[in-house]
């Protein structure tokens, strides 16, 4: 097939039929890219078009999108991204969520853009690309496998150094449909809200394996492009040096200092933890103490991702990623942990098992508090006391819930599917959003505005940039800014770049594109396009039947604050006026919170209207 002649694209797309175990090659013309970029663009546009109503996420014509974008495998850093699409099992609506590493780099030095995955095979499967051929083959002996097991064994067979292959991968949770499973690239990073590795398991299918090509990557100007991602980098060096210098890791003792830490299922907003304990979670001491060593990112010249060793204690000699932030924060005080070794052993079981790690932990610390109210017993738990900062107790129960053994195939269900099934008082005790799906490793009832954004977001996750501190009698701001705001992030995750690198600039993200593709695309363009995004993937929810009245917290998600800085503090009794505002400020019927038609035309989006209208 010829390379469609876009600078900044490969050209080619794929498509996989598990069911008749067949690859194909489809492109996409030039008014397509232009209109939805790549990455989450394309993929919600193919799960749209190509996933009827009413389709349950396991059925086989669901659809698995991962995508790259025009800058991937460029000079802008945290290029090597990738961005999955699909209809998610924890809300049975979409979900977007990327994953950084070298996946969509080397997708692109393979001559792809991105792939549709469709159907379902008859064996375990994997996915080997190349420049030369792309096969499917036996995976039988890679089930039961952890992520980072699959990843060594699929390198070995192709005699591939680490830097040669990228490797993503389902583990035992994602064989299981676990619903808050996630695909796992490169090791650790993980492409997890709303449960695409069940997805993926659901259509058996246990890795995507891609060798490094060397097809070039043709760009416009390489002078200028090379400028913007030097503008880039300055800017997080001057304007964000924690994470230049830190990764995320900066965010426990800020968190802390600023009670927006997760701890103990909300039960409290204050971490009890000795200084000496506290000491052990700053980031130096972490780099120090584990032996950090740099492994950044495809194009990455940030301080950020470092393996580490622990050297001593019941887990020494354990090598694994340094854990972000929601790692840290899901693993400690979430769960009443105090021991930063416990909490960087579960970080990596979590990955190892394939599972998102918010929700890993929400559903861990719903049942810690359910332990500690006499709402479950040890019969309940296989012998299990989840007593509150008990890492062996908590590491027997992530691997229950990873396959799905005894009560554990309950909790896989997700937090708000197994408060339903502890029944009683427990239903009020889960966070979660109504939807299904649960937030980041935060306490967003400090973050007010991210507590709104999560719920009323249509990709199982926070779905608009960072806002700052809001309190609730400053209610009204919030929804003004944050739909101002809607279409930044989609617009990034079309690209496909790691956040951290780019920090939302849209005005340089648009000239890269520029320098990239030849095109003149405006700052007001990029953000049509990411609105453009927005706006389809709320109409698939809707659609899907993921109604206004879902845009809601749980009774705890939402609750106040019992101690604390910020006792008593609600945004709840505001709650029904801010959906009204944000709804009419995005151009949305204020009621049902559908796009109006006349949304949907000026974005292009006239074929939408007679699905949800």
């Amino acid at each position: 097939m010829a390379k469609i002649s876009v600078d900044g694209y490969a050209g080619r797309f794929l498509r996989v039929d598990l069911s008749n175990e067949r690859v194909i090659e489809e492109k996409n013309d030039e008014r397509t890219l232009r209109k939805y970029i790549g990455g989450t663009g394309l993929g919600i546009k193919f799960l749209y078009e190509e996933v009827l109503p009413g389709t349950h996420w396991s059925d086989p014509q669901n659809r698995l999108i991962l995508a790259a974008g025009p800058l991937n495998g460029t000079t802008i850093g945290g290029s090597g991204s990738f961005s999955v699409v699909t209809k998610g099992p924890l809300t049975n609506g979409a979900t977007s969520v990327q994953s950084n590493g070298f996946f969509g780099a080397f997708l692109k030095f393979c001559g792809f853009d991105g792939m549709i995955i469709q159907g379902v095979s008859e064996r375990w499967v994997y996915l080997h690309i190349n420049e030369d051929d792309v096969e499917l083959h036996d995976a039988t002996h890679l089930i039961g496998k952890d992520t980072y097991e699959t990843e060594d064994l699929i390198k070995k067979e192709y005699s591939k150094k680490e830097r040669e292959m990228s490797v993503a991968s389902i583990g035992p949770a994602g064989e299981k449909l676990v619903k808050f499973a996630g695909i796992f690239a490169d090791k650790g990073h993980a492409a997890a809200h709303n449960g695409p590795g069940a997805v993926m398991g659901s259509k058996k299918i246990k890795a995507i394996a891609i060798s490094r090509g060397k097809t070039r990557i043709e760009v416009n100007d390489k002078a200028k492009l090379a400028t913007i991602a030097t503008r880039l980098l300055n800017d997080v060096r001057s304007l964000d040096r924690k994470t230049y210098d830190w990764g995320t890791l900066w965010a426990i003792p800020q968190s802390y200092e600023e009670h927006w830490l997760p701890v103990k299922n909300y039960t409290t907003n204050t971490w009890r933890i000795e200084r000496d304990e506290f000491a052990e979670f700053q980031p130096a001491h972490i780099r120090k103490r584990f032996e950090g060593k740099p492994k950044p990112c495809w194009a990455c010249q940030l301080n950020h991702l470092h393996t580490i060793r622990i050297p001593d204690g019941p887990y020494a000699g354990m090598v694994t990623e340094e854990p972000e932030y929601e790692q840290l924060a899901s693993w400690s005080a979430q769960i009443g942990n105090t021991n930063v070794e416990g909490a960087l052993m579960l970080s990596n079981l979590v990955d190892r098992l394939g599972m998102e790690t918010n929700e890993a932990s929400w559903v861990v610390g719903f049942v810690m508090e359910c332990w500690e109210r006499g709402l479950l017993c040890r019969e309940d738990l296989c012998g299990l006391e989840m007593k509150w900062g008990d890492v062996e107790a908590t590491k027997s129960l992530l691997n229950m819930i990873a396959r799905r053994e005894g009560f554990g195939s309950i909790l896989a269900e997700g937090a708000m599917q197994a408060a339903k099934s502890v029944g009683g008082e427990a239903t009020t005790l889960a966070i979660y959003t109504k939807k299904g799906s649960t937030p980041r490793g935060h306490d967003h009832r400090i973050r007010l505005w991210e507590m709104f954004d999560t719920c009323v977001s249509s990709t199982g996750t926070l779905e608009g940039p960072v806002l700052g501190a809001v309190g609730p009698q400053e209610w009204k701001e919030i929804p003004t800014a944050l739909a101002k705001l809607k279409g930044q992030t989609q617009f990034e995750d079309s690209m496909v770049t790691c956040r951290f690198n780019t920090r939302n600039n849209i005005d340089l993200l648009s000239q890269a594109v520029n320098a990239t593709t030849g095109w003149d695309l405006t700052w007001e363009e990029a953000i049509c396009v990411g609105r453009r995004i927005v706006n389809l993937l709320k109409s698939f929810d809707i659609r899907e039947g993921l109604t206004s009245d879902l845009d809601y917290p749980s009774a705890r998600y939402g609750s106040s604050p019992a101690d604390g800085p910020f006792k008593g503090r609600s945004i709840i009794p505001y709650w029904n006026a801010m959906l009204r505002n944000y709804y009419g400020a995005m151009g949305w019927d204020e009621e049902t919170g559908k796009p109006l038609p006349d949304t949907l035309r000026k974005l292009g989006l006239e074929y939408v209207i007679k699905d949800i209208w």
